[in-house]
């Protein structure tokens, strides 16, 4: 049986998703968490691999397993496993051509940006930070030339793997609300670091050290040296992934900050 699972966590405790030699990502806390109430070893495949200190509001995963367990098991009994930064929302049944990666259709990420002369504290690691003021409008305006298919070498990290900088951004939307910017992207796939590396540029033109036309230089000539240096992880957001109705799943899209509309 494979069973598809929504998760929440709080990326700043955690080396990242993936697992590693030492136990600390968020993959290695659910597999042995769900491996707990399966009584065996359990492989956890996940819709995103989210970096260290990128929190995710709605991360899907899926697991197989033979052995038969209320849903309830999979969600407060794996909970009763996981460190407190992290949270089983839902388990959901699914058929076995199911894949939390191979099977999402679009991916969505926000970025969550305070703007103000001191730093967060009380949302410390929760929301990215600039010193000064940002004009939304120039942001909206420069973030209009993102949206499509495009080569996004310029916004791509040097480590990326994907074997193709060229991906769909079908939706790039800025607002704000008091001292607080939500970016939200989504796109059928996201190369490495490429929300970070995009808000970073974004917020230069919100500062007005660039004009909104320098995005779209900055697409044309694919160079990763001309954009501006890439953004803090505190603020970024995995807020889900898009599946075909027929495997049934409840939602799998969660808004980060609804009160900024």
């Amino acid at each position: 049986m494979r069973y598809a699972l929504a998760v929440e966590y709080a990326g700043f405790a955690f080396c990242g998703f993936q697992s590693q030699p030492s136990r600390c990502g968020v993959q290695d806390a659910l597999e042995h968490a769900v491996g707990a109430i399966a009584g065996h070893p359990i492989g956890i495949a996940a819709a995103g691999r989210t970096d260290a200190g990128v929190h995710a509001v709605l991360q899907v995963v899926h697991f197989d397993t033979d052995v038969e367990r209320p849903l309830s098991a999979w969600v407060r009994g794996v909970n009763a496993h996981l460190p407190s930064a992290a949270a089983v929302l839902w388990a959901h049944p699914v058929a076995s051509e199911f894949h939390a990666r191979f099977a999402a259709s679009a991916r969505h990420y926000t970025y969550v940006l305070q703007y103000r002369p001191e730093r967060p504290a009380l949302l410390a690691g929760r929301v990215g930070w600039y010193h000064q003021p940002l004009d939304v409008a120039a942001m909206q305006a420069a973030a209009a030339h993102l949206c499509g298919t495009h080569d996004y070498s310029a916004f791509r990290a040097a480590g990326c793997q994907a074997n193709s900088p060229v991906k769909t951004l079908t939706r790039v939307a800025i607002a704000a609300e008091a001292s607080f910017v939500r970016f939200d992207f989504s796109a059928n796939a996201f190369l490495h670091h490429m929300v970070r590396n995009i808000v970073g540029s974004l917020v230069y033109v919100g500062a007005g050290r660039q004009p909104p036309e320098w995005i779209a230089a900055l697409l044309a000539a694919r160079d990763r040296t001309r954009a501006a240096p890439t953004f803090a992880a505190d603020g970024l957001y995995l807020a889900g992934a898009d599946y075909d109705a027929r495997f049934g799943l409840p939602p799998t899209v969660r808004k980060v900050m609804p009160e900024i509309a």
